[in-house]
């Protein structure tokens, strides 16, 4: 199985995927009334802003944008170093959402306007309900995006690699304030899913050293 998920990058990805959508579909539509609602007291002092919905959208084209870059650009490793733990962390995620179903109460009653931005937040929240929000899986991934970059630069930390990764930071802190003022995730979910990019990428950094299986390059 290994051995073929090496050879097959692209379609152990798109595997994942449908994995990843189905679990994801079947929990919107189980889980209506979660047991858990998070809250915390400093989710009442975040305002909620509406031009969050653009770097909250970025995070669909800059995660799997980086996996393609790696894939294509970097050796071999660095793809896997990404991918495995992305993938472990996501499916973790889902399944914590099964097992101790979840949400958050915190989006504002009616939003009115008919701007753009307001546009694309009802949009989003026309398909993406309140719950199964913990841990944030954008949050997550996000950070875990931004350590792959944070590897890459200090590489070679050269002029131009220290502007890129300074800007994938930027971006990276961007999506995660945009979680909690688009009012999707409580800051509990927030740190939560951070957290467990920060314990997921060391333990897969130590594992791929250690029995640095998935790091032989090929072809």
């Amino acid at each position: 199985m290994i051995s073929w998920c090496k050879r097959h990058p692209v379609l152990f990805m798109a595997g994942y995927l449908v994995f990843y959508l189905a679990f994801f579909t079947l929990l919107e539509h189980w889980i209506v009334q979660p047991d858990w609602i998070v809250h915390c007291f400093v989710d009442d002092w975040i305002p909620f802003c509406k031009y969050a919905i653009i770097p909250y959208f970025l995070w669909f084209v800059w995660v799997p944008a980086t996996l393609f870059w790696l894939l294509l650009t970097q050796p071999r490793g660095e793809f896997w170093r990404l991918c495995l733990p992305l993938f472990g962390g996501m499916t973790l995620c889902l399944v914590l959402c099964a097992l101790i179903p979840n949400g958050v109460n915190l989006r504002p009653h009616g939003l009115e306007g008919t701007d753009f931005f307001s546009q694309l937040v009802r949009g989003l929240w026309s398909v993406d309900t309140n719950t199964n929000v913990w841990p944030s899986i954008h949050a997550f991934n996000s950070m875990m995006v931004a350590l792959s970059y944070r590897r890459w630069g200090k590489a070679n930390p050269t002029p131009k690699r220290r502007v890129v990764v300074g800007c994938m930071h930027l971006l990276n802190l961007s999506i995660l304030a945009s979680t909690v003022l688009l009012k999707q995730h409580s800051v509990i979910d927030l740190v939560c899913g951070v957290g467990l990019a920060l314990v997921l990428d060391y333990v897969t950094g130590y594992v791929m050293e250690h029995a640095p299986v998935w790091v032989e390059q090929e072809a």
